[in-house]
């Protein structure tokens, strides 16, 4: 069966298939220990406070 890759109507937002998968990626994170790639700023690592600081 195909995926959704763009959204077919010009105003329904969020059914394009990396919108849909960001979505679930959120989703399995807020419950899981293994944790998703979703975007590269959610999904960096954060600076610690002492290496900031230097």
């Amino acid at each position: 069966m195909g995926k959704p890759k763009k959204r077919t109507s010009p105003r329904k937002t969020g059914t394009r298939r990396s919108h849909l998968v960001l979505e679930l990626a959120r989703k399995v994170n807020a419950t899981s220990p293994v944790k998703v790639r979703t975007t590269k700023r959610e999904s960096s690592k954060q600076p610690s406070v002492a290496a900031t600081s230097k």
